[in-house]
């Protein structure tokens, strides 16, 4: 049933918003607000159909509008623009000056998608029947009613990070995806990297054994951008770092781990815990940017969350997870990844150095050392031994179109070719909802020293869900234009 959007902006709260204008809705106080927790004790949640392992009707053409086009939505554009069976129908953002240099990017390859720029002109891009998948890449507080709205006008979604803020629009995603039937894919391109692809090939090969522990990081120090007036419009996401302490960006660490070790098919997240530090950077600059300047009078002695959050999760098999965010302080950008089993372990360092321990043997074990570290050549024969399918067919051309080394194009054209070809999508919205839950968990938990109970969006099914096929064991047949 589609959704009236009076009715809409009534119940998501967004009357009188504009799509990326001042005072975006407001996740949960932690600290005075105990929906958070109630949300996790009393929600039960019957599943209406698992879209897990689920292929949607294939589409031969991928018709697409794309909402939000300032910092992560031109990217998506450009490398959907150059791959075959897909028809770009709309461009939309409240900044014409966006639109306009958007649509200049891809003038050249053929594409006559309309121009929105009005306050609610999303909405009318989600109510046109000639298209197929909407692209979100607005300010966080957005990527929920936005997500909502498509799905229930017939839409699948593609969502940037984090899916939601909220654990109540956690649910809402989930539970609008199994009754729609629509695709809810979170866009977490870290999944995508080429790093990251091998370590999930080694681990499906049974390279580690048992997997024991991973970590994962979001270390990127961000601090002038976010202060900065042109980087983010009206410093959305300044504000998201106030009054909310805790992890806000925790998908790019946890959405790896979470695939190598199967989360919501065959194992799931339990609880987690965690800890924030003091902010020691971002009011001492809000002071010293308002001393010139009075337009930052109004974020001094704000809230601001710490500069180290370290979350602690442990899964129903017993595993444990490391999550580390600090976006502040003047640290080499890390993803932090580590992954540990009972065979073998891998490290990336910051400067994406890279290192990989085997289990020590009877004759290789020296005193204390329980691991031998493998060799330059060892590696190498490793990543050609195990290279993946997705890697090896499109590489090359990742590498040179994509953002992120590549990732972000393996991702989008990814996306498209399951679409095209009736498959299921890597990322499904369990797992959107699931990472994006850790956001609002890890305020909870800070607010009140305490561990927390993760709920499962799979409503049980993780017991008989089998794991993505990531790795391109079936599809691949969309080509990249010359």
């Amino acid at each position: 049933m589609k959704t009236k959007r009076r009715d809409f902006l009534k119940f998501t709260g967004l009357a009188g918003l504009s799509v990326a204008g001042g005072g975006i809705l407001n996740g949960f106080s932690a600290e005075t607000d105990n929906h958070n927790k109630s949300a996790i004790d009393q929600k039960t949640h019957i599943q209406h159909f698992n879209m897990s392992g689920y292929a949607a009707p294939k589409l031969d053409t991928v018709r697409i509008g794309f909402i939000g086009l300032g910092n992560r939505g031109p990217a998506h554009l450009w490398q959907v623009s150059i791959l075959e069976g897909v028809d770009i129908k709309a461009l939309c953002d409240l900044r014409q000056e966006k639109v306009n240099a958007a649509k200049k990017r891809i003038e050249n390859t053929g594409f006559k998608p309309d121009i929105y720029t009005g306050k609610d002109d999303w909405m009318k891009v989600c109510d046109r029947e000639d298209i197929d998948l909407i692209f979100i890449a607005t300010p966080w507080a957005l990527h929920t009613p936005m997500a909502l709205y498509a799905m229930n006008h017939g839409k699948h979604v593609c969502v940037e990070v984090p899916a939601a803020k909220t654990l109540e629009e956690c649910w809402q995603l989930v539970e609008t995806s199994e009754r729609t039937r629509k695709h809810c894919m979170m866009m977490e391109n870290s999944c995508y990297g080429f790093f990251e692809l091998f370590m999930l090939n080694l681990a499906r090969q049974g390279f580690f054994g048992e997997i024991i522990h991973g970590e994962g990081a979001y270390i990127h120090h961000l601090l002038y951008g976010n202060f900065s007036k042109d980087k983010y419009y009206n410093l959305w996401r300044l504000k998201e770092n106030i009054g909310r302490n805790g992890n806000l960006y925790p998908t790019h660490g946890i959405g790896p781990i979470a695939q190598v070790m199967n989360i919501n098919r065959g194992d799931k997240f339990d609880f987690l815990v965690t800890v924030s530090g003091n902010d020691f950077m971002m009011n001492n600059l809000a002071k010293k940017l308002a001393a010139k300047d009075d337009f930052y009078k109004d974020f001094v002695d704000k809230p601001f969350r710490g500069n180290m959050n370290t979350t602690t999760i442990r899964t129903s098999k017993g595993r444990t997870i490391m999550l580390q965010h600090d976006v502040t302080s003047p640290r080499p950008k890390s993803d932090g990844y580590v992954i540990s089993g009972t065979k073998a372990s891998a490290i990336q360092f910051p400067n994406e150095m890279i290192s990989i321990a085997r289990e020590a043997t009877p004759e290789t074990w020296r005193g204390s050392d329980a691991q031998t570290w493998i060799t330059n050549d060892e590696y190498k024969a490793l990543q050609i031994k195990y290279e993946p399918n997705i890697t090896k067919k499109l590489g090359e051309i990742a590498k040179q179109v994509g953002a992120h080394g590549g990732g972000d194009f393996l991702m989008d054209w990814r996306t498209i070719d399951c679409l095209r070809n009736g498959l299921p999508l890597d990322q499904d919205v369990y797992d959107a909802a699931l990472w994006s839950s850790i956001g609002p968990l890890t305020e909870w938990s800070v607010a009140n020293q305490s561990t927390i109970k993760i709920p499962d969006f799979t409503a049980g099914a993780w017991e008989m869900n089998r794991p993505i096929d990531i790795l391109l064991a079936n599809g691949g047949n969309t080509k990249v234009k010359s």
